[in-house]
């Protein structure tokens, strides 16, 4: 089947929801601040309800992702589970609106979708709400294989792995990529998943083109405690590998070619939720344009760079701009 689409990105469809708010209203309302609490619908509602100006976003992870894909061109399709609700219009209105395809259709009945009630405080401190909702029912019944046999990579965020049925859902997916030549490229989202899947990650590395993980996620992946011996573990791989490494930069390894790309240069870090996400953009971007390893690396580095410089996990200034402006496209 020809490629019509650069990535497909299946993930967790969450819609960021962002308020302005004091120290005295975290007291009120007893949120922790500065960390992620999960919380149920009843407590979404309550938190969501007090926001006196909520500002909504289409979050999420890989969502993240296909958000710096389409800023720098690309064409990218999410595949994410909302319920028909006002929070999952406003989702597919604010996907929609960045450039990215979205078709899974909401469901009728069930949780309601996902969020994650971001209060801003003065000082910057981001305190973390999350009710996972819809986003935890997504199923095989979501997918569409003709849209991952029309895309040149699949890209699956580990995130997916804690409910069952997107697991299902994930394995199936990989499995149609692998039999129309899709490319399948994996994040292992979070070091505190290789406790619960470790084996399984592991056991899916020899069906994965494109692995991206931070220092800590591989080390735990591997179990060990150097880096140097990540790349030994990795040795016997034939994925490609971009390991992120903050203000180290990144590593891509593929068999025995490595490239040691320098972290792009910010006036100042403001906010590193996102990072990963947008490095994995750019990265994917590069690939689907044939560019080497290196080049890909730096593109990678760049969008992580932007998103690391202002709140938020999307692009606030056009990465193709960026790119085309350090010569990079």
């Amino acid at each position: 089947m020809s490629k019509t689409n650069d990535v497909i990105v299946l993930g967790s469809a969450i819609v960021d929801v962002l308020g302005a708010v004091d120290d005295e209203f975290l007291l009120t309302h007893n949120i922790a601040k500065g960390v992620m609490t999960l919380i149920d619908e009843h407590r979404a509602e309550q938190l969501y309800a007090a926001f006196a100006e909520p500002r909504e976003v289409a979050g999420g992870s890989a969502a993240n992702t296909a958000v710096g894909l389409a800023s720098l061109g690309a064409s990218a399709h999410f595949t994410g589970r909302v319920k028909r609700d006002p929070l999952g219009a406003s989702f597919e209105t604010s996907l929609r609106e960045t450039g990215v395809a979205y078709h899974t259709a909401p469901a009728e009945h069930g949780p309601a979708t996902a969020r994650c009630l971001i209060a801003v405080t003065p000082d910057g401190e981001r305190s973390m709400n999350t009710y996972l909702g819809a986003a935890r029912e997504f199923s095989i019944a979501d997918l569409r294989e003709s849209d991952v046999a029309g895309s040149s990579v699949l890209y699956v965020e580990g995130y997916l792995w804690d409910a069952p049925s997107a697991k299902q859902a994930s394995l199936h997916a990989i499995a149609a990529a692998k039999a129309n030549r899709t490319k399948v490229a994996f994040t292992l989202s979070d070091p505190f998943l290789m406790g619960r899947y470790r084996n399984e990650f592991l056991e899916l590395l020899p069906e994965l083109d494109i692995l991206f993980a931070n220092e800590e996620e591989a080390k735990s992946l591997f179990a060990v405690e150097e880096f140097d011996d990540v790349l030994q573990a990795l040795k016997s791989s034939s994925a490609v590998v971009a390991l992120t490494r903050s203000e180290k930069g990144c590593v891509i390894a593929h068999g025995g070619e490595v490239h040691v790309v320098d972290a792009a240069p910010v006036k100042r870090v403001v906010d590193t939720t996102g990072a990963g996400d947008q490095f994995a953009a750019g990265f994917l971007y590069g690939l689907t344009r044939d560019y080497g390893l290196s080049h890909c690396g730096h593109l990678g580095a760049l969008a992580a760079a932007e998103v690391i410089s202002h709140y938020g996990a999307r692009p606030e200034i056009p990465l193709k701009t960026l790119a085309a402006g350090k010569g990079l496209l």
